[in-house]
């Protein structure tokens, strides 16, 4: 058994003024943690990439905000899931990527947690695989309702955050899962997450 390590979306887009006000400006650089200790233990890292097909989407195909994130961007071996929706368990081999891996458990971060990463997150639980969240590992947008009561990313970001936690996944930080997973092959006998 293994332990994955998914970064879904960690593309430039994510930033874009246009899709909301950007929060937790530290996500990338804890995921650039992860992934280096994912490296190094040998693990199986699956990069997901949002390839959308409305050409004005900072995501689509084409457009400077596609590319990765250098800080954690693959490497030539490691697996890139392309998917066209916020689950990137739909239209797409994530499945059979992470039976190959024959992992069991995933940690999970990226861009943005109120879309593609909690909604992959949730079908990885509903699934049966042990779901970790690195929550300073991913980012949120600003957003607003339709009454228009304005929400902060970091609002946003700790409600998503409440409502995953327990149900979904194991919401966790950077620090936490390397203390957990750096070592060891899989989470030691009786560790929990706080």
């Amino acid at each position: 058994m293994s332990v994955a390590l998914m970064i879904i979306d960690m593309q430039i887009a994510g930033s874009d003024p246009t899709l909301g006000e950007r929060g937790q400006l530290e996500a990338e650089a804890n995921a650039a943690r992860l992934l280096a200790a994912w490296r190094e233990r040998g693990e199986p890292v699956i990069h997901i990439r949002h390839d959308d097909m409305n050409p004005d989407s900072p995501y689509a195909l084409g457009k400077p905000g596609h590319a990765f994130r250098a800080e954690v961007a693959p490497l030539p071996h490691e697996e890139v899931v392309e998917k066209r929706t916020t689950n990137a368990f739909v239209g797409t081999d994530l499945m059979q990527v992470l039976e190959a891996h024959d992992a069991s458990q995933i940690v999970v971060c990226g861009v943005h947690l109120e879309h593609c990463v909690g909604t992959t997150a949730r079908m990885a639980g509903n699934l049966g695989f042990m779901v970790y969240l690195a929550g300073d590992a991913t980012a949120s947008l600003s957003n607003a309702s339709k009454g228009g009561t304005r929400f902060t990313a970091d609002e946003i970001h700790s409600m998503m955050l409440a409502v995953l936690d327990g149900d979904f996944v194991k919401v966790s930080d950077t620090e936490t899962l390397l203390a957990l997973f750096g070592a060891e092959q899989g989470a030691p006998e009786g560790a929990t997450i706080q």
